[in-house]
């Protein structure tokens, strides 16, 4: 595992990461037994950031790692993020110091931690991004020592360019993957200079570029491959990246042909990822330690600078004029 410098922070993480919605909901059913063995397979290949948040089984997922996280004594990166139980999900919840501070308390509890690493606001309105309240909010819980750091977990690159203005914003977590490459146009550059941490997520098109799906394929009923097909839950970028399930597969046909011996897509989509020096990690999913073994073991392969023209053209072939104008 190669490790990388975490924006402005002293913290060196690990380039492949483990995102933790699968092992708390959403994403079929995924026992308690299982998810102990993702997180020890995560860890012991070398993985030191988890990244989760206080809705992903509305607690399910933080219990879980903060349980795996009393068998070891390394020191392991926890993001977590707060927003979404606002209801109804308007700006002004998040200006809320007691009602933030409230949920806060909760992710605490559930992680078994005294204070958090990285609090990320969860895709919370748009206006959130620009007002002052939510970052006096976010600098008091810091002033108490509820959170160590803030981020945001954004839709659009437009957000993220908001937020980075503000010199404690210490990360952005965004979707980033061969289906979706926005955030290489202008924000990678701009998050670079100010030293603000990039954290890509959904970099498999919520399992498109594992290269595993055909027109056949279906999905349970508690999976949001399923349910928020057309955005009814959330917003749709986030399943399958917002593109088109039949069309996203004939894309894939087209990788799998320039796929070099040995390379799963997926490794090849993971490598295609940290190939850009802006991101500080990537945070696949996974519903098994074979997946945690397969995505951790991108770090190691070597560079793929031969086909990243090749690879970015499917992008424009397919997908550019469906999905860019809109993240």
């Amino acid at each position: 595992m190669k490790y990388r410098k975490f924006g402005s922070l002293d913290w060196n993480v690990s380039e492949v990461g483990l995102g933790c919605w699968q092992i708390g909901a959403d994403w079929g059913n995924v026992t308690e037994d299982s998810a102990q063995e993702i997180l020890k397979s995560s860890y012991e290949n070398g993985v030191n950031f988890f990244d989760t948040a206080d809705v992903y089984g509305m607690g399910r997922s933080e219990k879980f790692v903060g349980e795996f996280l009393k068998s070891v004594s390394e020191r392991i990166y926890v993001a977590t993020k707060a927003g979404r139980q606002i209801n109804p999900h308007v700006a002004k919840g998040y200006y809320d110091k007691d009602l933030m501070e409230s949920y806060v308390n909760q992710s605490l509890s559930n992680l078994n931690v005294e204070t958090i690493d990285l609090l990320q606001m969860h895709c919370p309105p748009t206006e959130v991004y620009s007002s002052d309240n939510t970052f006096e909010m976010l600098d008091y819980l810091v002033s108490k020592g509820k959170i160590q750091n803030y981020g945001f977990s954004v839709q659009t690159v437009d957000e993220a360019l908001e937020c980075i203005k503000r010199p404690n914003t210490k990360s952005i977590q965004v979707i980033f993957n061969i289906f979706r490459q926005k955030p290489a146009e202008k924000l990678f550059k701009i998050a670079k200079e100010k030293k603000v941490a990039i954290i890509v997520r959904v970099p498999l098109a919520s399992g498109l570029l594992t290269g595993k799906f055909n027109k056949d394929s279906s999905f349970a009923p508690d999976d949001h491959r399923n349910y928020n097909i057309n955005g009814d839950a959330f917003d749709v970028g986030e399943t399958f990246s917002g593109v088109n399930f039949n069309k996203a597969l004939e894309a894939v046909d087209e990788l799998k042909n320039i796929l070099p011996e040995g390379i799963t897509l997926s490794q090849l989509s993971l490598k295609w990822i940290l190939m850009h020096d802006a991101v500080s990690i990537v945070i696949p999913g996974a519903k098994n330690k074979d997946h945690v073994g397969l995505n951790t073991s991108s770090s190691e392969l070597d560079t793929i600078s031969s086909l990243m023209n090749e690879i970015n053209s499917v992008y424009t072939k397919y997908f550019f004029d469906d999905v860019h104008h809109r993240w």
